[in-house]
C-alpha cells in the first residue's frame, strides 16, 4: 500500500525528524519527503499504513498533511 500527502514541510531537519516520528508507527514502511516538490510531498510505503494515524501524527507535530488521490 501506497499513501501519499501533501504537506507544508519545508526544512530537510523537519522531514527527518518526522520520518523518524512516522517509523515509530510503520517500522517496515518506507517514508519519504521530496521537498523539491510544490506539494512537499510525503510518501509511505508499507503492508498496513494508516492515513488518519498519518495525518495526526503530523498535525500533532504542528504540519499541515493532506491526502493526494
Amino acid at each position: 500500500m501506497v499513501e501519499v500527502f501533501k504537506t507544508n514541510v519545508h526544512d530537510e531537519g523537519d522531514s527527518q525528524n518526522l520520518v523518524r516520528h512516522l517509523q515509530r508507527h510503520f517500522p517496515d514502511g518506507r517514508i519519504n519527503f521530496d521537498l523539491e516538490d510544490c506539494d512537499r510531498i510525503l510518501r509511505v510505503e508499507g503492508g498496513t499504513v494508516s492515513r488518519i494515524k498519518i495525518m495526526d501524527t503530523l498535525s500533532h507535530l504542528g504540519f499541515l498533511c493532506e491526502p493526494l488521490d
